[in-house]
């Protein structure tokens, strides 16, 4: 749910944000309010981040976080993805308080409340920023799509549902049983 005001927030607002247990962003000078995710939410976003934990780490390829951790993006966009994976190549973009430019990868899991925003303004803004890799997790149908940034904004690489395993085009030796996450 976005604030209609009149006012333009800052992305910097995202660290004052009371912590209420909503997740705040910024998107385009806007503020967007967020309940707190369901269950099928997290074991989704947790079975994924225990995936990718896993295989990052052993390889020492740099470092993946969970929500809640701010992206500013620019000035009038912070935002806080589910996932954030930044390789050791781009590692410049952590500070303290999170992350300060374009991972290399953001992970969003959709929820009833917020996916006409993850799939809509979201998008475009991670595409617009030079986002390479944008994944979507979808626990109602069951199904990640795996995008990469192309000249007119993201490319779908692919549709993985029930069944199926997920190769990453940014991890190409992990492979990821899609039915873990819903387990």
């Amino acid at each position: 749910m976005a604030a209609r005001s009149g006012i333009r927030f800052k992305a910097d607002d995202i660290w004052d944000m009371p912590e209420d247990g909503n997740r705040y962003e910024v998107i385009d000078g806007e503020l967007y309010m967020s309940p707190a995710p369901a269950w099928r939410h997290q074991n989704a976003s947790g079975t994924l981040f225990g995936y990718l934990w896993q295989h990052i780490h052993a390889r020492r390829l740099g470092k993946l976080v969970s929500a809640p951790t701010g992206v500013v993006l620019d000035e009038e966009n912070g935002l806080q993805p589910d996932l954030v994976y930044i390789s050791n190549e781009r590692s410049s973009v952590i500070v303290e308080r999170g992350v300060e430019g374009a991972p290399d990868l953001v992970v969003e899991i959709l929820s009833p409340s917020t996916q006409g925003r993850d799939r809509g303004v979201k998008m475009r803004r991670y595409a617009a920023s030079g986002i390479p890799h944008y994944w979507i997790v979808d626990p109602a149908s069951q199904v990640l799509e795996a995008y990469r940034l192309g000249d007119q904004g993201y490319d779908l690489l692919g549709t993985y549902g029930p069944g199926s395993i997920f190769r990453p085009e940014l991890f190409p030796d992990l492979e990821i049983p899609i039915d873990d996450l819903w387990a």
